[in-house]
């Protein structure tokens, strides 16, 4: 039932503008990063070739291809998560979908696939630039791969929240504001705290992401996120239950 539901929302996503509107201009923003990046290499290449250990085109250009991706879907991926649920509770058939003979727990999860299959094609193309470079380079292949599980716990982490804010209303772009007001603060707390050991720095996704971006791949890192998204998922998953329990 859970991939029986995510198969439904994204066919649903598909069969939006908004979706291809998204991924068209996400495409060029990704091909604007990528292309500035590689003409930023070229530019240095004189200089690298002195150095006893020069950076090579992943540093270079993958590393901060996905650091930019990661701001930018911060900002899209609230716009894409409005309609999950609010849009059911606008039209008036979330109470049909949870008196259903499914769980809250299906309902949640399957909304959460969906939305993750659909950023899984984003994070395709950004993996599919990385592998372009195969043409003229090689690619440390260590640092990819960290940069893409790295974007991938950030991207749920932002769907999870998104899902949870999508379930509160029953206005799309109510939920879309507050999503977006969510994660900023998440990012402003970062920018805020000026002690690299605060507390604060712990709150903030983004602070997580960084040592993926680097090439680290730290457990705790790794654990923050995925409390965070089972945090916001269970809290959908009650606020679902309180719906169905009002009748």
């Amino acid at each position: 039932m859970i991939f029986t539901i995510a198969f439904k929302d994204l066919k649903s996503l598909f069969s939006s503008p908004l979706a291809w509107t998204i991924l068209a201009v996400l495409n060029l923003v990704a091909a604007y990063l990528f292309l500035s990046q590689v003409d930023a290499f070229i530019a240095i290449q004189p200089q690298l070739v002195q150095l006893a250990n020069p950076p090579g085109i992943t540093e270079v250009i993958v590393a901060p291809l996905f650091g930019g991706a990661a701001m930018v879907l911060l900002m899209v991926v609230p716009i894409i998560s409005m309609r999950l649920l609010s849009e059911e509770r606008r039209h008036q058939t979330l109470a049909l979908l949870i008196s259903a003979p499914v769980s809250m727990t299906e309902i949640v999860l399957g909304k959460f696939v969906g939305l993750m299959l659909f950023l899984f094609t984003i994070i395709g193309l950004l993996v599919a630039m990385a592998l372009s470079l195969y043409a003229g380079g090689t690619l440390d292949i260590g640092l990819l791969l960290s940069n893409v599980l790295g974007i991938t716990l950030l991207a749920a982490s932002f769907a999870a929240l998104g899902l949870f804010i999508s379930s509160l209303t029953a206005q799309p772009i109510i939920a879309a504001v507050g999503g977006l007001g969510a994660l900023l603060g998440l990012w402003l707390i970062n920018l805020s705290a000026a002690d690299g050991d605060s507390a604060l720095r712990y709150l903030s996704l983004l602070n997580h992401f960084e040592p993926f971006n680097r090439g680290l791949i730290d457990t705790a890192d790794v654990a923050y996120f995925l409390l965070f998204i089972a945090t916001f998922l269970v809290l959908s998953v009650r606020r679902l239950d309180r719906d169905r329990l009002r009748g």
